[in-house]
């Protein structure tokens, strides 16, 4: 089996790292310090518990699959991988200086992959000498859980590349769609507006957020009403997302709603601060 880097160890991260290490990889989980390792490696074991007590994982599976990531905040020791997959901020400055960071650690063969859910993967190449082995690889959420992988070719993206990438994705027991490099993908593209639309929405009084998110959920069949849906995103996250559409894309029908760009603002950035659109503190 591979030695498979992970790079950031959030939600995205220690997701990617946990679905490559039930599949029997060894995995490199690459963090800034220890204690977000410590916090990283804690989420991984909670999800496998709770697959444990779903009957569908052993503990012997469970505690293999434990085994098989190391975690580390040296980056050097990511020389030993042959993919390394990206997911920390959603900022292109930040993801360019990693990329050209990693570039020169990677084996000259290892494919560089990055989870990001709408910047340019030719722009994150540019930033290597290897832009023919730079890919998006960008999971759903939650990883161990979501079928869907978006594999995005850059501009220079070779065939060998994708092939790769697609084969590691089916051995995940994962769908690989195949998708080219714009503002958004096609996940965000068309996700990202809907939920914007839901807050103008919310913003000019159309509806109370209760009664957009059961109009989405009742009427369209969805799980989760958008607002609802912005709320476990992250609002910060949404509202990047929609400034890349507006600036790559130059349509004014991507301009973030001013009510997105409040809520940010006052740290109202949904689950994972406590609250959004809706509350979470006793969550």
């Amino acid at each position: 089996m591979s030695v498979i880097g992970v790079v950031g160890g959030g939600t995205m991260g220690n997701g990617i790292a946990q679905v490559f290490a039930a599949k029997g990889h060894a995995v490199l989980l690459l963090e800034v310090d220890e204690a977000r390792l410590e916090r990283a490696t804690k989420s991984i074991k909670g999800s496998l518990d709770r697959i444990v007590k779903k009957g569908t994982l052993s503990e012997a599976d469970r505690d293999a699959t434990l085994a098989r990531i190391h975690g580390t905040t040296k980056a050097t020791e990511l020389a030993k991988a042959s993919l390394c997959v990206e997911a920390i901020v959603e900022d292109e400055a930040v993801k360019r200086s990693l990329f050209a960071t990693l570039d020169g650690i990677l084996p000259e063969g290892a494919i560089l992959a990055s989870n990001t859910s709408s910047i340019s993967i030719t722009a994150l190449g540019a930033a290597t000498k290897r832009a023919d082995r730079v890919i998006g690889m960008h999971f759903m959420n939650p990883v161990p859980v979501m079928q869907l992988v978006e594999i995005i070719r850059g501009l220079a993206t070779s065939d060998a590349t994708y092939d790769a990438v697609k084969q590691w994705t089916e051995e995940l027991g994962k769908t690989p769609v195949e998708v080219q490099d714009y503002p958004g993908f096609v996940s965000n593209r068309v996700l990202m507006p809907m939920i914007n639309e839901a807050v103008f929405c919310l913003m000019e009084g159309v509806a109370t957020k209760e009664a957009i998110d059961s109009v989405m959920k009742l009427g369209m069949n969805h799980p989760l009403g958008p607002l609802a849906l912005a709320d476990l995103i992250g609002l910060d996250v949404c509202l990047n997302i929609m400034r890349v559409l507006h600036e790559g894309l130059g349509d004014s029908k991507y301009r973030p709603c001013p009510l997105l760009i409040k809520m940010v603002a006052a740290g109202r950035l949904g689950r994972k601060s406590g609250a959004g659109f809706h509350d979470y503190a006793t969550a």
